[in-house]
């Protein structure tokens, strides 16, 4: 196999099933077409086997060598990951709270030339994604810590029910768990307008069956999700191996870099970029979180 700098994108992706150079082709346009039926009527798409099978073993080895470099800190979180101890009624789902127990490996502790770092910062996989959620352009996070990281859920551990702060979330499985570590979302399960209180408890009270999907992945497949209007989580971790995916977060315009708060939070620290940044975040709905 050639050396990964010399790899190009079509030797990454399985271009004949999905061909990004070709997005305005038939069946360019037939992939994009069905990725956006499934986010509109579910929410969630899944793009399998987007890795070439030849590169899935680099894909785990890559992201098993900087998993330790994860920063690790339990917390008692709610599913706005708004303050545990916030003035709510007593039965709002914001009361109810779970041990988050997931750690992120941060974009600079991630190298340039990794598979996940060279896919997340190519302009054809960015505009791939930008058409599947119908959107004239996205753009790579100037939050040096954000943007592209590497979710860790070790055994024992849990990425308990949240909602996400961005409206859309590529991800992509690098290694399964070798027991449960399912990731379970609830579509569409508030809008923009409407928090659906009444649904989101019973999900967090355990009565949301009905509400709830249950998704197999399988490493080197690509999922594209609205984690802005879609509860989810991966169930607890078991058995001896760790649950690892790769988070390449985008927004509509230059320049996102995350609040102080949040990203002392998932990582522990912050750089001054965060601290200038601060409190020039706009908000684009009235949602708790």
């Amino acid at each position: 196999m050639r050396s990964l700098e010399a790899l190009t994108l079509d030797q990454v992706v399985d271009t004949a099933r999905y061909p990004l150079p070709e997005l305005a082709s038939a069946r360019g346009e037939a992939v994009v077409a069905r990725a956006r039926r499934d986010l509109s009527a579910l929410g969630c798409t899944v793009l399998p086997d987007f890795i070439r099978p030849a590169l899935r073993d680099v894909l785990r080895q890559e992201c098993a060598a900087i998993a330790p470099r994860a920063h690790h800190d339990a917390e008692t979180v709610n599913v706005y990951n708004i303050a545990v101890d916030s003035a709510l009624p007593e039965d709002h789902p914001g009361r109810k709270t779970f041990e988050r127990g997931n750690a992120f490996v941060a974009r600079d502790r991630i190298p340039a030339d990794s598979l996940i770092s060279r896919l997340y910062s190519d302009t054809v996989f960015r505009q791939f994604i930008a058409r599947c959620f119908e959107l004239p352009e996205l753009h790579e996070l100037a939050d040096p810590l954000s943007g592209l990281v590497l979710n860790v859920v070790a055994p024992g551990m849990e990425h308990p029910w949240h909602f996400d702060t961005n409206e859309f979330t590529v991800s992509m499985l690098t290694q399964q768990a070798q027991d449960g570590g399912v990731f379970e979302y609830c579509p569409n399960i508030r809008t923009a307008r409407d928090e659906h209180f009444d649904d989101v408890r019973d999900v967090v009270d355990g009565r949301g069956e009905r509400l709830t999907r249950r998704l197999p992945l399988q490493p080197g497949d690509l999922q594209l999700f609205k984690g802005r209007y879609s509860l989810h989580r991966v169930s607890p971790v078991r058995g001896r191996i760790a649950r690892h995916s790769a988070i390449f977060a985008y927004s509509e315009r230059p320049g996102v870099i995350g609040s102080v708060e949040r990203t002392r939070q998932l990582f522990g620290r912050v750089l001054p970029e965060h601290l200038a940044a601060e409190g020039r975040a706009v908000r684009g709905d009235r949602l708790l979180d």
